[in-house]
């Protein structure tokens, strides 16, 4: 049995949608790129609609060559590829009749299974992200704002203690200063040290 991987690196997303090139299915299928075409144009009605099937466009090919067509191959290309989707793939069964055919077409099928199995539980887990995303936003919010309370809090605080000890302060001075201008013993227990 043909690796799953294997498929898998050559489904690439073109015009939005998972396809696979003919040369990638024709190499699969041990045949030409040319009768695997040759196939495909005698039985056309089959592959109507972009949904199946589609051919490249020049502009598409020469933005392509950059990336998914300059593996090795297809630096010269003479005709305009065609790009099989997950249906057109499915229907390329009913046009290529060998058994090496029915089996890769079954390997083939596992794998855009596979890839769209992989690319929903990457969407889920890229929703996840986002919902824990905004949650720690809206902690930090909150965090940020329970710190700014504190630090007014704190300042607020910090103040009245200031203006208590300045008050004190005062009151010692002006207690001081009264003693000092009646000139008296402050009053309560004498000392016999202080005895004269």
């Amino acid at each position: 049995m043909m690796e799953l991987q294997v498929i898998q690196n050559k489904i690439y997303e073109f015009r939005g949608q998972k396809i696979m090139f003919d040369f990638d299915l024709a190499q699969l299928y041990g045949v030409e790129t040319a009768q695997l075409k040759r196939s495909v144009k005698r039985n056309m009605e089959r592959f109507e609609g972009e949904d199946f099937m589609f051919e490249v466009t020049r502009e598409e090919l020469s933005r392509c060559q950059i990336g998914i067509l300059n593996k090795g191959r297809g630096s010269n290309i003479k005709y305009l590829p065609f790009a099989f989707t997950e249906l057109g793939v499915a229907m390329l069964s009913s046009v290529l009749h060998s058994s090496t055919a029915i089996e890769v077409n079954r390997n083939i099928m596992r794998a855009f299974v596979s890839v769209r199995q992989y690319l929903s539980s990457t969407n889920n887990t890229t929703k996840e992200i986002e919902e824990l995303k905004q949650r720690m936003k809206v902690l930090e919010d909150g965090n940020e704002d329970t710190i700014a309370a504190i630090n007014d809090l704190s300042e607020d605080t910090r103040k009245e203690l200031d203006d208590i000890y300045l008050a004190l302060s005062q009151l010692a001075d002006k207690q001081k200063q009264i003693a000092q201008k009646n000139n008296c013993k402050p009053i309560g227990f004498v000392h016999y040290d202080n005895k004269k």
